[in-house]
C-alpha cells in the first residue's frame, strides 16, 4: 500500500513539474498598444502606431496621435518597438512527436499507402514541451501535417495556447497531402549498381496509380448512394473546393507533371510543397495560380552545379515572378527548427527580398496559402488580435526579443521548458 501511495505522489509530482503553460484567460478589456512600429504582415508599415482590440478582435490600426479617448483600456507603451502578426509555421509536425526515439510519443504517419481520411489534428498533442517553446519566438499558428503514404492524410491549422486539439483548432481539415513519385532515382551500390541519378523506371506505374485513386474518388464524390468509404469520402473536398491539395515534390519534371495532373481532375486548389526547382517554372506556377510553400532556407544546394546560395535566393527569384511564396521547415529536426521561421525569412532579406515581403512570407501569403487570411496573418480592422511585441527585428535572431503576444486576443504565456532552465541555471553562478 505504501509503495502504491509512494508511486502516486511520484506520478503527481512529475506531472506537475512537466505540465504546460495555462491557456492565457480571454480577453475581458480593450487593449491598446501605443508609440511601437506596426509591420502589418501586408508590406505596409505604420510608425508610432495604435492598435487596438476587443473580444479578440483588432478594432484599429492607425498613427497615434496623443489625442484618443483610453482611459477604459489597457494601454502598453511599447514606443521603440514593434509589433508584428502572429507567424504560422506550415506543413509541420508540431505536436505530432515529443521524442523521436520513444515510440509512443511519435504518431506522426499511419501503415498505408492512401490515407486521405487520417486526421492529423486528433493526435495533436497540445501539451507539447516542444510546442511552447515555439511562442517565445513568435511562431503562433501552425499546420498540423501527417506523413508517410502516398497520401498522407489530412491536415488542421491550429494556435499554438490551448488545452486541448479542440481549443486549438484554427481551420479543420483544411489539406490533402499528396507525396509525388520522385522522376529519378539513384542506384543500390550495395547491389553493384551505378550510384548515380537516373530516370525511375517505376514512375510511369506510380503516376498512372496515383491517376486512378483521384479518378475513383472524383467518381464517389458524384454518387449520390449511401455507402460509406472514408478513404474517398475525405477525399470529396478537393473536387468541391473546400479542401487544397498540397504537393509534396521537389524536382522540375515532377513540378510540372504535379500541376497538369491537378488540371486534369479539375482541382483548382494546388500547393507545391517542398519545389526545390520551381524557381524553374516561376511564370508557369503564376499562370496557373499555384503556391509553393518553400523548402527550408538554410539548405544546401540538392546538384554540384548549383549555386551554393540557391535555397537562400529562391524566395526572391519566386516573389518576382508573381508567386504567392510561403516558407515551410520540414527536415531534419523539424520540430525544433520551426522555432527558427522568423530567421529563415531573415536570411531571404540578405539575399534580395525587402523585410516586408519576407515577412509576409511567414504571415499574409502562408495565410492565404492555408485558408485562414480572413481572419490572421495580418494586422488589419476585423482580424483576430493575433500578434506579439518584439524589441526588435522579429526577423534577426540577435534582436528578436518577445515582452508580449496575443492569441486572439488572450495574453499568452511566453515560458517554456528551455526559459525555465535557463532561469533556474543563471543564478548558479551569479554573484550576490
Amino acid at each position: 500500500m505504501k509503495l502504491i501511495k509512494l508511486i502516486s505522489v511520484i506520478t503527481v509530482c512529475v506531472t506537475i513539474s512537466n505540465a504546460q503553460q495555462t491557456p492565457g484567460d480571454q480577453q475581458s478589456k480593450s487593449v491598446a498598444i501605443i508609440g511601437a512600429t506596426a509591420h502589418i504582415g501586408n508590406g505596409n508599415v505604420v510608425e508610432n502606431s495604435l492598435v487596438l482590440f476587443n473580444n479578440g478582435i483588432i478594432q484599429n490600426v492607425s498613427v497615434y496621435n496623443g489625442s484618443e479617448d483610453l482611459t477604459k483600456m489597457d494601454v502598453i507603451k511599447a514606443s521603440g518597438q514593434h509589433i508584428y502578426p502572429g507567424f504560422i509555421v506550415p506543413n509541420s509536425t508540431l505536436g505530432l512527436i515529443e521524442i523521436d526515439a520513444v515510440r509512443a510519443s511519435d504518431d506522426d504517419e499511419e501503415i498505408g499507402t492512401w490515407n486521405p481520411h487520417i486526421r492529423s489534428l486528433i493526435a495533436y498533442n497540445a501539451e507539447s514541451k516542444v510546442v511552447e517553446s515555439m511562442r517565445p519566438n513568435g511562431v503562433l499558428l501552425a499546420q498540423i501535417t501527417p506523413r508517410g503514404g502516398r497520401i498522407s492524410g489530412t491536415s488542421s491549422v491550429v494556435q499554438l495556447d490551448a488545452w486541448n486539439w479542440e481549443d486549438a483548432v484554427v481551420r479543420e481539415n483544411g489539406g490533402i497531402h499528396l507525396n509525388w513519385p520522385n522522376t529519378l532515382t539513384r542506384g543500390r551500390r550495395w547491389l553493384g549498381e551505378d550510384s548515380g541519378l537516373k530516370s525511375n523506371p517505376k514512375y510511369s506505374i506510380q503516376t498512372t496509380e496515383i491517376e486512378a485513386y483521384f479518378k475513383h474518388s472524383k467518381a464517389n464524390s458524384k454518387s449520390s448512394r449511401g455507402t460509406q468509404n472514408l478513404p474517398l469520402n475525405a477525399m470529396k473536398g478537393l473536387f468541391n473546393n473546400s479542401k487544397t491539395l498540397f504537393i509534396h515534390v521537389n524536382d522540375e519534371k515532377g513540378i510540372w507533371d504535379a500541376v497538369e495532373f491537378s488540371k486534369k481532375q479539375g482541382i483548382t486548389k494546388v500547393v507545391i510543397v517542398g519545389g526545390y526547382e520551381t524557381y524553374k517554372l516561376g511564370t508557369y506556377l503564376k499562370e496557373n495560380n499555384v503556391s509553393v510553400l518553400l523548402q527550408r532556407v538554410h539548405s544546401r544546394p540538392t546538384n554540384d552545379d548549383h549555386d551554393y546560395d540557391l535555397p537562400f535566393k529562391m524566395a526572391k527569384l519566386l516573389v518576382d515572378e508573381g508567386v504567392n511564396v510561403g516558407l515551410e521547415t520540414s527536415g531534419d529536426m523539424e520540430r525544433m527548427n520551426s522555432r527558427n521561421l522568423p530567421f529563415y525569412a531573415g536570411t531571404t532579406v540578405a539575399h534580395g527580398l525587402s523585410k516586408e515581403q519576407a515577412l509576409q512570407l511567414i504571415t499574409l501569403n502562408t495565410a492565404k496559402i492555408l485558408g485562414i487570411d480572413a481572419k490572421y496573418g495580418s494586422l488589419e480592422v476585423g482580424k483576430s488580435a493575433t500578434l506579439f511585441i518584439s524589441k526588435g527585428d522579429a526577423l534577426d535572431m540577435r534582436t528578436n526579443q518577445l515582452t508580449q503576444a496575443f492569441i486572439d486576443g488572450r495574453n499568452i504565456s511566453l515560458e517554456s521548458h528551455q526559459t525555465e532552465l535557463w532561469k533556474r541555471y543563471s543564478k548558479k553562478y551569479s554573484t550576490n
